[in-house]
């Protein structure tokens, strides 16, 4: 199969992955705007890394774009009203998170007037800018990876001198069926994506941009390379070569960062690596159309696109959704007010996540909403059965891990063995638990087996600082003792002196 894969593609493919029904029923449907609910509600934390801190109290009068909460450490990004209104609440609420658990959250009641407040001037002349201003003003955006993972941008576009970046990939592969909203932005918005790819081979000092596309999207591949001919023409300063389309066969889990560059450059990241270390930076389409308007329109990030889908849905939508805005508000413009028999799933099918909440509002990371009965849904889970060493879940590994038998082993509670397999290099892609017939959920094993993995450090951890307070404590009070026996010991020498000297005085002269 590899070597067959190999003579259709020209190229090494990546390793494993499968071919899914992609159900892109939303790819002819334009992006339209969803209504301003009443009340957006902002999540302090929308991404990796650390919460944020309100910069904003109850009763203040706020502006769209305005910063109302900062970042709190390095790994963060700030959190900007999505519209301009009054901070009515701040307090604890649901957010799209499988457990249900919910967050600190400002509340913004819409004054319906929706003025804003740019980040700074507009920085057309971007060409000019000294990178280090451009990846500031991306920060300060609080720009993320808006493909799903919530890491802050601004840390991948720091220059490192010890691996130079001579690649920018922009990741258009979107391989989760259902989902749309990067396919209709590359049909709509191409020209302002390949100025935002240019603004990033400016900031990394790459001479090489590729934009990937599956080919199950002609008509995004055609808007991207109209729009590649278009900035080539009208650009001189960048080479006829140095951007380039390069249209991959559909396959899953394509679109993962490491497997997309396997595919494009044949250059395989090691485990423990980032992508700079081959010389790489990979992007979502999502997330280079808001460095461009973020660097071009001084618009910090307060929307995002959403595919609105699934087999509960009476019709697909792709929708420019303001941050905050409730998911049930959103399901409700899109003609589903009645949720009973409804599943939410937070994202795409493979690795999104069940919603428990529908109060919950959209965040940075919120790539798709579908709706899935829960009789089409459970059909799907059947009992799980004993693994019958098939084969088919490690064939199907993008990563190359032995799935079947860390399962066995976190299914023994032995963790850390099952971490001498690589368990943290698992993607939770879903590939092997799609091919298993079995029907073992797999990945849910993995997931499972890092949490527990994760709390063993951490309780070792404490154990050890505990450890190390107290023989700092010992040690503390066999000094605060020997100091206090030499106190003594002096006490005594000075006293005997004393003793002596008296003993003298008091002698009769000879």
């Amino acid at each position: 199969m590899r070597r067959l894969l190999e003579h259709i593609w020209g190229r090494k493919p990546f390793d494993g992955g499968v071919v899914l029904d992609m159900h892109k029923d939303g790819a002819q449907v334009p992006i339209t705007d969803c209504p301003l609910p009443e009340v957006l509600i902002h999540p302090l934390k929308q991404h990796i890394g650390e919460t944020c801190k309100p910069l904003v109290a109850v009763g203040d009068h706020v502006l769209r774009g305005q910063n109302i909460a900062r970042s709190q450490g390095y790994v963060s990004a700030p959190v900007h009203a999505g519209t301009s209104g009054t901070v009515v609440r701040i307090e604890e609420h649901p957010v799209p998170h499988p457990s249900g658990l919910g967050m600190l959250c400002i509340f913004i009641e819409a004054d319906g007037e929706d003025r804003r407040q740019p980040l700074g001037v507009m920085m057309t002349n971007w060409l000019q800018r000294d990178p280090a201003q451009l990846r500031e003003r991306i920060r300060a955006a609080g720009i993320t990876g808006l493909g799903g993972a919530g890491f802050p941008t601004f840390i991948k576009l720091l220059r490192d001198q010890r691996h130079p970046v001579n690649t920018v990939i922009l990741n258009g592969i979107e391989c989760e069926p259902w989902l749309t909203h990067d396919q209709r932005l590359m049909t709509e918005r191409s020209d302002d994506i390949v100025h935002g790819l240019a603004i990033l081979m400016h900031m990394t000092g790459a001479d090489h941009g590729v934009i990937a596309i599956e080919d199950n999207k002609p008509e995004a591949i055609a808007a991207m390379q109209d729009a590649i001919h278009s900035w080539q023409c009208e650009c001189e300063h960048i080479a006829s070569t140095s951007v380039r389309l390069e249209v991959l066969p559909t396959r899953y889990p394509q679109g993962s960062e490491k497997q997309l560059i396997q595919a494009i450059t044949g250059k395989e990241v090691p485990a423990g690596k980032l992508p700079l270390h081959v010389g790489v930076l990979c992007q979502n389409i999502s997330s280079t159309l808001a460095i461009y308007r973020a660097i071009t329109a001084a618009e910090p990030l307060t929307e995002r696109v959403v595919t609105v889908s699934g087999q509960g849905m009476p019709a697909p939508a792709n929708l420019r959704v303001r941050l905050g805005t409730p998911i049930r508000y959103v399901l409700a413009h899109c003609g589903l007010d009645q949720l009973d028999g409804m599943q939410i799933i937070h994202g795409g099918p493979m690795m999104g996540e069940r919603l428990k909440h529908p109060e919950a509002p959209v965040v940075k990371s919120t790539t798709g909403l579908l709706l899935i009965p829960d009789d089409t849904l459970y059909a799907e889970h059947q009992p799980e059965e004993p693994c019958i060493r098939c084969g088919h879940c490690g064939d199907a590994c993008p990563i190359r891990l032995v799935p079947n038998l860390m399962a066995d082993l976190i299914r023994d509670q032995q963790f850390e063995q099952a971490e001498g397999y690589q368990l943290f290099d698992c993607i939770e892609c879903g590939c092997c638990s799609y091919v298993c017939p079995s029907h073992i959920p797999l990945v849910h094993y993995f997931r499972y087996g890092k949490g527990q993995l994760a709390q063993l450090r951490q309780e070792r951890a404490f154990a050890e600082a505990s450890r190390q307070r107290s023989e700092q404590r010992m040690a503390r009070l066999e000094q605060e003792k020997a100091a206090k026996a030499a106190r003594r010991q002096k006490a005594r020498a000075r006293s005997k002196v004393a003793t002596r000297t008296a003993d003298k005085q008091q002698e009769p002269p000879a």
